[in-house]
């Protein structure tokens, strides 16, 4: 699957400091450490069946800095994305509004490749959808099925293959829920705990067989579709090893989908953890309200966008708030991106400004500290308010180094 454009990003003089992040696995900060082989990082895409909302993009412009600040350390960063291009909600969706569902899907992923690259988040390198990873997935499930950690279900009519939860040791480990919170949990996020024929009510879906009516692909599992979180074990598996730096994802993700997904991997590798690093990004609503589809109040990105509102202060307005904390979107909110995004521009513009040395290590610091991209702003605020107020102590290109700094380090375009 074809990827988006990527941008040039400036070389910034000076050492970074190494990045610490929260950890949801283990509840704590701690350094990522990549190794010689470079970084390697995983961030679960969409399932294309809606355009782009700020919940998605504020996600993937923290996974964004984290790519920014390995490659600001000399990292070199191997990035890989999923597309969830089958799955019931994108079939449920091009049902309600008779549309096909292949072409529903390709159009969605079409707009998010657009938001992203407006928005200047660095593509993955490799970007791949689950039909595309169709024999990758049946190979794995293969496996699984034949070392026991997968069995089918005791239905003659729809034998669908499951992952049987107890096959590692440490399940439950990424997102330390309770027993009772994974059952409460589960069904709401696609899982299917009364399903006939199951041997537990917290086992996972790998293996669809095929029912009339739905899309199917040959296999010698029997013709079927995949469960969800099968596919990004997989795709990462497959191009990051068996071991790799970081998962990433909305932290709606880390029960279920990120705690099978993994739970899958350990069981056919044997490897634990399978990421060194497992990150939720905070949830985006409106108004003091969730943001969702039901009801009906999502913001999407491809409409600001129509609205001719400048990305760069939408990636502000998302960026002043911390990665981790669920936060309300609001009309202020962009309000103050576009008037910070206006200063800025406006300072970097001058002839002369303060040496922009001590911005540049602070804005580091700041992000090496668990993405703390509202200090990051803060600094670069005040660096901004002095060169405006025409300070004596000058530099002739100033205004320069500075907007490649924060052209690097934060993906915002001054100029």
């Amino acid at each position: 699957m074809r990827s988006w454009s990527s941008v040039e990003i400036p070389q910034v003089p000076g050492t970074p400091p190494p990045l610490r992040l929260y950890d949801t696995s283990t509840g704590d900060l701690h350094p990522t450490a990549p190794g010689p082989g470079g970084a390697r990082m995983y961030v679960c895409g969409i399932t294309p069946y809606d355009a782009t909302h700020l919940g998605h993009a504020a996600t993937y412009l923290a996974f964004d800095l984290v790519n920014r600040i390995w490659r600001d350390a000399g990292h070199d960063v191997h990035y890989v994305q999923n597309v969830t291009d089958i799955d019931d909600p994108l079939l449920e969706r091009a049902e309600r509004d008779s549309d096909d569902w292949v072409v529903l899907g390709m159009r969605e992923t079409a707009l998010f490749r657009e938001d992203m690259e407006s928005l200047r988040v660095l593509p993955p390198r490799d970007y791949i959808g689950a039909v595309e990873a169709m024999d990758e997935i049946t190979e794995l499930v293969g496996k699984l099925l034949a070392s026991g950690a997968a069995y089918r279900a005791d239905d003659p009519e729809h034998p669908d293959v499951y992952f049987d939860h107890t096959a590692t040791a440490d399940f439950g480990y990424v997102s330390r829920y309770s027993t009772a919170d994974m059952e409460r949990t589960f069904p709401e996020r696609g899982g299917d705990p009364d399903r006939r024929g199951k041997r537990h009510p917290l086992d996972a879906l790998l293996w669809r067989t095929a029912r009339e009516g739905e899309p199917s692909w040959p296999s010698d599992l029997g013709d079927g579709r995949p469960g969800w979180h099968v596919e990004c074990t997989a795709i990462a598996l497959n191009r990051l090893g068996e071991s790799f730096d970081l998962q990433g994802g909305g932290s709606d993700l880390a029960f279920p989908h990120h705690e099978f997904g993994s739970a899958h991997g350990e069981a056919l590798t044997g490897l634990h953890p399978m990421a060194r690093h497992y990150c939720h990004a905070g949830m985006i609503g409106l108004d003091g309200e969730k943001m969702s589809k039901s009801r009906g109040n999502l913001v999407f990105v491809s409409r600001l966008r129509a609205d001719r509102v400048d990305s760069m202060a939408v990636r502000l307005a998302l960026l002043s708030g911390h990665w981790r904390t669920d936060r309300s979107w609001t009309a202020e909110l962009l309000t103050t991106g576009q008037a910070r995004l206006h200063r800025w521009r406006e300072a970097v513009a001058l002839r002369d400004t303060p040496d922009p040395t001590d911005l540049v290590e602070k804005v580091r610091l700041h992000l090496a500290d668990d993405l703390d991209s509202p200090g990051a702003l803060a600094a670069v605020d005040a660096w901004a308010d002095e060169a405006l107020r025409r300070p004596s102590a000058t530099v002739p290109d100033g205004g320069s180094r500075a907007a490649d700094a924060v052209d690097a380090l934060l993906g915002v375009a001054l100029r």
